[in-house]
């Protein structure tokens, strides 16, 4: 209540401020009311000067006069003007009361401080509530060795796709996309490379930049944090950008994605559509401290 109470007192020291540049003619009478003041007390300093004997005997008395003729000031100022001065103080303060008194009522939270979760976002509310999602069964191996996947994707066939390879809290938040996919969009995904050992994703570096551009260590495949995905639609992957169904899906992944926190490689200069990955926090300087061992 103390910090409230000095809150409050520098809100009304604020507002008379304000109040004085909105309002020309309480500036005007306040400046005209300081030179009277002034010039009164110049006028009697000159006639102290010329009569500093009888000035000093009198002193005492002098000194009380002027003081009470300021107060008799003062107070005639105030009942000129009280109504305006106590009318225009009340308006000011009525939000901060209103605002104040009804945060402190009840179990009431002001909406800048609301650390509750957001209900326009129920799939990051029941992943953070505990909801806990399990991986699809794997896919018959043969879908991944088909010449049409391996012309879009080299050494897929020897990719790693166990989930229990990557970052537990990843692992949910893919599957969330997937769910949001199967459950709003119709798209069954398929997991075609999750973690990535740093040799092979140096073997993948010597291929070109149209396959990767990022040398060991330097991508989130290593860190368990990154993974590559496609459709799955009547017993085959679809991988195709050619593919409008395909791309549309695409599109609807990354927003999906994206939604959950995740990274789309959709948005990239050199577009890996099929890919997502989780910034986790000290990664970055991960990667760095690796590039220079």
């Amino acid at each position: 209540m103390m910090q409230t109470g000095w809150v409050f007192g520098y809100f009304m020291l604020a507002s008379a401020a304000l109040a004085l540049l909105v309002f020309p003619h309480w500036r005007q009478a306040l400046a005209l009311r300081w030179q009277r003041w002034w010039l009164r007390g110049r006028t009697q300093g000159q006639r102290a000067g010329q009569h500093l004997g009888a000035q000093v005997r009198q002193a005492p008395t002098r000194l009380w006069r002027q003081t009470g003729v300021g107060v008799q000031g003062a107070r005639r100022w105030w009942w000129r003007r009280w109504t305006w001065v106590l009318g225009g103080g009340t308006l000011l303060s009525l939000p901060v009361l209103f605002t104040l008194s009804w945060s402190l009522w009840g179990t009431r939270t002001l909406e800048g401080f609301d650390d509750r979760i957001d209900p326009l976002n129920p799939q990051v509310a029941h992943l953070l509530q505990g909801e806990h999602l399990v991986p699809p069964p794997p896919l018959p191996p043969e879908v991944f060795h088909t010449a049409e996947v391996e012309i879009v994707r080299p050494l897929l066939a020897s990719a790693d796709r166990r989930w229990e390879q990557m970052d537990p809290a990843f692992v949910q938040l893919l599957l969330r996309a997937f769910k949001i996919m199967k459950e709003e969009h119709g798209y069954d995904m398929a997991l075609l490379e999750g973690w990535r050992s740093p040799e092979r994703q140096t073997l993948l570096a010597a291929k070109g930049g149209h396959v990767t551009n990022a040398g060991a260590w330097q991508s989130y495949h290593q860190w368990g944090l990154g993974a590559d995905c496609a459709f799955y639609r009547d017993g085959k992957l679809i991988i195709s950008e050619k593919d409008p169904w395909a791309m549309r899906g695409y599109q609807l992944y990354g927003e999906v994605a994206e939604r959950l926190g995740l990274t789309w490689g959709g948005r990239w200069q050199m577009m890996d559509l099929g890919h997502v990955e989780w910034r986790k926090p000290g990664v970055r300087e991960a990667m760095r401290a690796a590039r220079y061992r």
